[in-house]
Parts: C-alpha cells; sequence; structure tokens
C-alpha cells in the first residue's frame, strides 16, 4: 500500500489536495492491468502562486495539515484499521495468537500473572472454535465468550466461576483483544465495546505480628524463601519485584538503605526506604547485575513449601507470598503509619486500592474493644 498526497489543480485556480491510497494493479478479464486506488478529499486548498504573507502562511498550513494527515493515515494502515486491514493478521488464528500472548507473559513475567493468562487460555479453548481467525471476529462473538464466563464456566473444582475470576479471566480476553486492535490485527477495539464483570472485594490473607515471629523462628526448607518472604512482610515489595530484583538498585546510604527499582506491575519507577533489619536480609553486597535473592523461583514447589513453613510455625492460614505484602500493609497501619504513607509505600496508583486495608485495621480495632473481660459491677 502506498500512501501519497495528490494535488490537482481547480477550474477556479484553487489546488484541491487530496490523499491517495494505491494498493497495485491486477489484470482484468479482458487482459487489461486495472490500477487500484482509492482517494480521500482532505477539503483543503492551495492558491496558486501566492503573493501576501496572509496567503503563503495559509500556503504552508495547509501543507503541514495534509502531511500530518498521511503521517496518520500511515500509522492507520501498519495497524489495519479503516478496512487498509493487514489480510495476513486478519487470518491468524485467535487461539494460537493468545496462547503467544500468554507464553510471552510467562517469559516476562513467572508470577501469577501468568497462572492467570493460562487459565484463561483454557476456558477460551472450551468457547472459541479452533480455528476461528481474527477476521471472524464481531460483536457477537464477544458476548458470546462473555456469556460464557458469565454463566457457562466451571472452576476446576467443578463449581461456578467466582466473581473475581470471572473479572480476571474476561479482562485477560479484552487485553488480548485490545493488543490485536492496537497492532493491526482488528480494524475494530472491541475491547472498548463489551463491559467487564465488576470485582468481589476479595478476602485478604495476612499475618498479624505474633504470627509473623513465629514465622521467623521456624523452619524453612529453602532460606532463599524464607528471606525474601520475610523481606516482603518488611518491605511490602511484591513477588516480582523481588525475584527481579539486582544489587545495583541496592542504596546504601550510611545507615539508611533504600530500594530504587521499576515496578513490573504499573512500570513505575519507585524509590523505597527499608529498615535496617530488612537490609540484614539481603546479606553482603554482590556483583551490581547479580540477582539479591539468587535461586529464588516460581513454581509449586516453593507454594507448597510456603504451606509446610506455615504449619511448623503453627500459622493456621492459607498463607501465599503475596500475603507477605498484606502483612506489610497492615502492620504499617497497626503501628500508626498513615494511609497515604503506605499507599505511597505499596505503589499503588489509587488510594481506594489502600483503603481496604484500613478497613481490617478497623475490623480488628472494634474486635479490641471486647477484648478485657466483663466486670461485676456494683454501683
Amino acid at each position: 500500500m502506498k500512501i501519497s498526497l495528490i494535488q490537482r489543480k481547480l477550474k477556479d485556480g484553487r489546488i484541491s489536495l487530496s490523499i491517495e491510497f494505491y494498493r497495485g494493479s491486477e489484470i482484468t478479464d479482458d487482459g487489461k492491468r486495472k490500477h487500484l486506488r482509492n482517494f480521500e478529499n482532505l477539503d483543503t486548498y492551495l492558491i496558486i502562486d501566492p503573493k501576501t504573507a496572509k496567503e503563503k502562511k495559509e500556503n504552508k498550513e495547509a501543507l503541514e495539515f495534509a502531511e500530518n494527515v498521511i503521517s496518520i493515515r500511515k500509522a492507520e494502515y501498519a495497524q489495519g484499521r479503516f478496512e487498509l486491514k493487514n489480510t495476513a493478521k486478519a487470518k491468524r488464528v485467535f487461539l494460537n495468537f493468545f496462547a503467544d500472548l500468554a507464553e510471552e507473559k510467562r517469559t516476562l513475567d513467572s508470577s501469577n500473572n501468568y497462572g492467570n493468562w493460562f487459565s484463561t487460555y483454557q476456558h477460551l479453548k472450551k468457547v472459541v472454535p479452533k480455528n476461528l481467525t481474527f477476521e471472524e471476529i464481531d460483536e457477537f462473538f464477544i458476548k458470546k465468550v462473555r456469556k460464557y464466563f458469565e454463566k457457562d464456566a466451571i472452576s476446576k473444582s467443578d463449581l461456578p466461576l467466582s466473581q473475581n475470576s470471572k473479572y480476571s479471566y474476561f479482562n485477560k480476553f479484552k487485553a488480548a483483544l485490545r493488543y490485536a486492535f492496537d497492532n493491526g490485527y482488528l480494524t475494530i477495539n472491541y475491547a472498548a465495546k463489551i463491559k467487564s464483570f465488576e470485582q468481589a472485594e476479595s478476602q485478604r490473607e495476612y499475618l498479624i505480628f505474633d504470627e509473623l515471629q513465629r514465622l521467623a523462628k521456624a523452619e524453612c526448607k529453602y532460606p532463599v524463601l524464607k528471606k525474601a518472604f520475610l523481606f516482603s512482610c518488611l518491605s511490602g515489595l511484591r513477588w516480582s519485584d523481588i525475584n527481579t530484583l539486582i544489587w545495583k538498585e541496592v542504596r546504601d546510604e550510611g545507615d539508611i538503605s533504600r530500594v530504587n527499582f521499576r515496578q513490573e506491575k504499573t512500570e513505575g519507577v519507585e524509590y523505597l526506604y527499608i529498615s535496617k533489619q530488612a537490609r540484614e536480609l539481603l546479606g553482603e553486597r554482590q556483583n551490581p547485575q547479580e540477582r539479591v535473592f539468587k535461586g529464588l523461583k516460581y513454581g509449586m514447589t516453593y507454594n507448597t513449601e510456603i504451606i509446610r513453613w506455615c504449619n511448623r510455625a503453627a500459622v493456621p492460614k492459607h498463607i501465599t507470598f503475596h500475603s507477605a505484602r498484606h502483612t506489610n500493609a497492615v502492620l504499617l497501619l497497626e503501628n500508626g503509619a498513615d494511609i497515604y504513607t503506605v499507599s505511597k509505600r505499596l505503589g499503588h496508583r489509587e488510594l481506594r486500592t489502600t483503603q481496604i486495608y484500613a478497613k481490617i485495621v478497623d475490623s480488628k480495632m472494634k474486635e479490641a474493644a471486647e477484648i478485657i473481660p466483663e466486670l461485676n459491677i456494683e454501683l
């Protein structure tokens, strides 16, 4: 496809500007060559042989406008929009595309985010025809997928999906559609046309200080896992950021230490001060490009060990690595940190995300009101 500016002289002495979309040529049935062209009239004109400064300025602005439109149309063509569809991308099988996208997530992020993409893919295989291509996708198809997650999808436990699973899986589907639109597989942004599921407020499992103390004393089969988990409890860092933390990002400034890193989830640059005890968990400084928690990895083996570690510490809760981040937030609030500081430390973009932890602390305050035994009062 060749996209270029065309100037045509009109009878009234002006020059009309339009864009030509040249798609090549073909031989017709009668043996003649036919050029395949489309035009877009810009409704913009040039003055022939401008004399005044005003006329010259108008001509310059008209040409700049036309060139800007051409730049936009070229970008839109590259993305497959405005019917100038990339036919090779349009014929791509959707499930193959989604599987590749999920694999890319696994390569970039080994945490639970990939698990959600993988689970979404397993569900999509049940509702999306195996050979369905992007050119076959329409609003009816999108609504069919949404209806599947809303009413028909079953979890591994043979139960209907939870509200948060519906929210998570369908959002992964929408993310794939949005990526497909941005990269020319689709000419319509279907992700913007369909409503997501509401997210239910999930229960956030965390450790109280005494439970955390018992874990700190209990044996963990993998020392690097124990150090990383406790560091998350003391710092609030996510698994993905702890897993990729390198020594270059750890700054020791006298008695003060901090980590400077880019959050994998939000891609925002963070400067996080850490306590002396948190810094001690990191150990002696190594090569700047070396991982701080070398040997740490995501998988069933380490996840299972967290459960066994909790059992040894007599912690009767379903604790995951992400519970360490919840623990940090609750302990900070319980010990007097204001919600804005906690929100900043956790790297939350919205304060309402942090307010969930404030509700937990508030409920514990209500429980504390009933701790003192009743008195036998005589007045």
